[in-house]
């Protein structure tokens, strides 16, 4: 043979099989219980990841007289993305106002991950309960069922005693398992739905997962698989700017109570406080001065005497204006340094000036 037209034969087969591949999602209903038309979503943006949202809707069916249904196409990602079948029996003239939250009483949901090469099969069970299976050929399409195992498992341990230590060791446990689970199944988005379902801010494990935020590294190690797995997808980018904003909440600087101007006026109250205290002392020392000198017993010589020496009369001076030696004069001017408590001309003249 010739391996030119073998290798084209191939070159051939294999673009063909590309160009030709395609999705198939089928299932069953039990029409005694539904009825409406069923529909398909892809679901881009985890927070809306159950629920009814017209604008994730991306075909819809009716089924046939034995309840089945069936979407086919070639037209999804060959990645791995989240879908949505629904079956919504809401009458039409009220399907606005019953879908305005996303959410609807009389509908039925499964969710599961899926690309275009996919066939998947969801059967009634043996006790007619519909979209409770999922059987694909891909391993993955099934994880949300199985997570979905695990919550009704853990709300039982929550709820078997409500008390805060039960609470906190059951959240401690539960955390652990569903971050183990989800690296077991070795895909981000399982991952991802169980990290929306531990951080959704409505539920009281909202503030563990922020504890938990804080002291492990799973949160950007999941990080690092989503980029790796799914770099262009939107799912990365709103976990990524997620947790990006939980860090910073959990991070953020506290601000003290006692802000700068706080600082400010006490410094100033103490500045207040001593200029007060050295215009009360200076009061009480010219008071104490003023007394001391009114009380010290000066003869009438030795006052006159120390009005010369406030006068900055010398020794030689002060003698000839009182007819007195200089001798005497030293003996009075000693006499009154003892009495003012002083030891020289300026100390007494400084008295004076405080008095």
């Amino acid at each position: 043979m010739n391996y030119k037209i073998l290798l084209l034969n191939i070159l051939i087969y294999s673009f063909s099989w590309g160009c030709f591949s395609q999705y198939e999602f089928s299932g069953n209903i039990d029409l005694q219980n539904w009825e409406g038309e069923i529909y398909l979503s892809i679901v881009q943006d985890y927070r809306k990841i159950s629920g009814i949202y017209p604008e994730q809707i991306i075909n819809k069916t009716s089924p046939d007289e034995f309840g089945y249904f069936k979407f086919s196409g070639n037209n999804l990602s060959l990645k791995n993305n989240i879908y949505r079948i629904h079956i919504d029996s809401c009458p039409e003239e009220v399907k606005g106002i019953a879908h305005f939250t996303g959410r609807c009483l009389n509908s039925k949901e499964v969710l599961f991950i899926a690309n275009n090469t996919d066939t998947i099969a969801l059967p009634i069970t043996f006790d007619q309960e519909i979209f409770c299976t999922v059987s694909s050929n891909n391993e993955k399409s099934s994880a949300f069922i199985k997570i979905d195992s695990l919550k009704e498992v853990m709300s039982f341990d929550f709820g078997s005693y409500r008390s805060q230590a039960n609470w906190d060791l059951n959240a401690k446990k539960w955390f652990k398992k569903f971050k183990e689970y989800g690296q077991q199944l070795d895909e981000p988005l399982a991952e991802l739905y169980t990290y929306a379902f531990l951080s959704d801010r409505t539920t009281d494990i909202y503030t563990y997962y922020l504890k938990d935020l804080n002291t492990t590294d799973y949160y950007k190690q999941l990080l690092s698989r989503l980029k790796e797995t799914y770099p262009e997808e939107s799912y990365t980018k709103q976990y990524e700017n997620e947790i990006s904003a939980d860090y910073y909440l959990i991070n953020e600087p506290k601000e003290s109570s006692w802000s700068t101007w706080h600082y400010i006026l006490i410094v100033l109250l103490l500045l207040s406080l001593l200029a007060n205290a050295y215009l009360l002392y200076t009061k009480e020392k010219k008071h104490t001065s003023s007394q001391s000198i009114a009380n010290t017993p000066l003869t009438n010589q030795e006052q006159k005497i120390l009005d010369l020496i406030l006068d900055n009369k010398t020794n030689k001076e002060i003698a000839s204006e009182i007819f007195v030696s200089v001798s005497t004069v030293k003996t009075h001017i000693n006499s009154i340094y003892k009495k003012l408590h002083v030891s020289s001309r300026d100390q007494v003249k400084s008295l004076h000036k405080t008095a």
